[in-house]
């Protein structure tokens, strides 16, 4: 029988995409303000995988990923979500978004994205807000899966999460080293 245990700590980040600058740079200070200090901000680049975000954001849209300097509870991922859904109503016009935010979180092992669609490879987490496992680690690299978007698969974006887990063990190892934090205890194997 396994006993259950807190899964380990996490790095918080937010997918951002957004075709004016000045939304993004508005944007930001607020999701700090929720989500604590930025770790990291990756390089702007354009995001043309598709054109579904054209008429909703304009053109050209770029994409950015903020992570948080803060170890993050995996469990809190619906809370996250919703906090950014009313961030993006608050930046809409006429119904239309100016800025898209995707929460998720980074372990060592994987990627997990927040939505509020479900599908068949998702699962609920509650609060009306489905996971998604993006990519998983295996083989010194981050892999999509078969149902993966494009952008994700793409060698920039891997390159920042391989930045990110970087980070991530870095930090883990900062708080294993103060007394009485809870993330002592997690796995070492990794």
């Amino acid at each position: 029988m396994g006993i259950p245990h807190p899964p380990e700590k996490s790095l918080l980040f937010i997918a951002v995409l957004y075709s004016k600058k000045e939304i993004f740079n508005v944007v930001v200070p607020m999701l700090s303000a929720r989500s604590g200090e930025i770790l990291f901000i990756s390089p702007e680049s354009s995001w043309d995988h598709s054109q579904y975000y054209d008429k909703e954001l304009g053109k050209p849209v770029y994409r950015r990923f903020i992570f948080f300097k803060t170890l993050f509870a995996p469990e809190t991922l619906p809370d996250k979500k919703l906090e950014t859904n009313a961030i993006e109503r608050v930046y809409s016009q006429n119904g239309k978004r100016m800025i898209n935010l995707d929460p998720g979180y980074i372990m060592l092992s994987r990627v997990v994205l927040a939505s509020a669609k479900d599908y068949s490879h998702r699962i609920y987490l509650g609060k009306g807000i489905y996971g998604e496992l993006a990519l998983y680690y295996e083989g010194n690299s981050f892999n999509p899966l078969p149902y993966t978007y494009q952008d994700y698969r793409d060698r920039r974006c891997l390159e920042v999460f391989e930045k990110a887990r970087k980070e991530l063990k870095r930090l883990k190892a900062d708080s294993k080293q103060l007394p009485g934090c809870p993330c002592g205890s997690l796995r070492r194997n990794i």
